[in-house]
């Protein structure tokens, strides 16, 4: 068990790497840079900007450092090496291994991404956090309950509301619910900085129930999907050919080999989730993360978009890992594996 989970935690490195690189180069295509303003910057001022956060190196080898090392007699190896990997994309890449994201580039300097992390990805989390268990906790019984009452009228409830939930949008049933709070019950489910600091906060709930619509409606349709599948095997025939009770037949035998595609899904979706939706942040004007990535584009912070990124990928990558160790404790053939 400890060898597949260094295993599977060693492969983190490499997506990490590729992650990295491609928002990096895809970034640096972009048109526009960090000083772009309304007002432009003097050419002084914008090379000064420049040469203070490296982006005056070259983006991915420094051939003319290295060049310039040689040409003085230089002939330490390790010297020469690190002339030629000084540059913009080398020194990122050693800043996201020691978890040093650099300074945002639109506060000049004076707030690092690791703070705005910090700051903000908690407010997106219990978000996400609250859309998970909602998903969770009504998905799975909606779809064990339909897939008991197959072709029955709560089956066919159970279909209709979860084809409503994957098909409508985060966006409009945010509105919607935003504008029947108001007008129905005069509560605006808008709330101001101060009300997300509190860890158990109200705030949280009307916006994680809309973010966990969709996923509950997808939760639902796989589970039911899975426990059709898993009636049909002859492993629950012949428990109920013993004899056995439903209330033992369906938690013993059925969930647990039902629910193995389930949490497939449900560990990406988490990770999706708790790193926050930016609609939803603005929508319900939550301080997160994914309100913070969206403003970081449009002001060409390179260091926010990409720290952001390679955060985001990291906590999938870490969610699937789990998802992998979950399968062990569901079913034990798989740990045997």
């Amino acid at each position: 068990m400890l060898n597949f989970v260094l295993r599977r935690l060693l492969w983190i490195v490499p997506v990490v790497v590729v992650v990295s690189a491609a928002t990096f180069f895809l970034m640096h295509q972009a048109p526009g840079g960090p000083w772009d303003q309304d007002k432009p910057l003097p050419p002084q001022a914008e090379a000064s900007l420049n040469k203070k956060f490296g982006l005056d190196k070259p983006q991915w080898l420094n051939y003319d450092n290295f060049s310039t090392q040689l040409n003085d007699g230089e002939r330490n190896p390790l010297t020469l090496t690190g002339a030629f990997f000084d540059s913009q994309f080398f020194n990122y890449l050693g800043g996201v291994f020691t978890l040093e994201f650099g300074p945002t580039y639109a506060s000049r300097g004076t707030e690092t991404v690791r703070d705005v992390i910090i700051s903000q990805f908690p407010v997106s989390a219990r978000i996400g956090l609250v859309a998970i268990i909602f998903a969770v906790v009504v998905g799975v019984p909606l779809g064990i309950i339909a897939s008991l009452r197959q072709n029955t009228w709560v089956d066919y409830l159970s279909l209709l509301t979860s084809t409503i939930g994957i098909s409508v949008p985060t966006f409009v049933s945010g509105l919607i619910l935003l504008i029947f709070m108001s007008r129905q019950f005069h509560v605006s489910p808008i709330k101001r900085p101060e009300a997300w600091e509190g860890l158990f906060s109200t705030a949280y709930i009307l916006p994680g129930i809309v973010l966990g619509l969709g996923t509950t409606a997808y939760i639902t349709r796989l589970t039911r999907t899975s426990m059709l599948e898993v009636m049909k095997d002859d492993y629950v025939r012949t428990a109920r050919a013993k004899g056995l009770r439903e209330s033992i037949v369906v938690p013993r035998h059925m969930m647990r080999n039902a629910l193995i595609p389930v949490i497939t899904i449900i560990g990406p979706a988490a990770a999706d989730l708790v790193t926050g939706s930016i609609i939803i942040e603005t929508i319900f004007n939550a301080p997160g993360i994914g309100k913070e990535f969206v403003t970081a584009i449009g002001k060409r912070d390179y260091s926010v978009i990409m720290g952001l990124t390679v955060f985001y990928a990291v906590l999938i990558a870490l969610a699937n890992v789990l998802v992998d160790l979950s399968y062990g404790f569901i079913d034990p053939r798989i740990r045997r594996r």
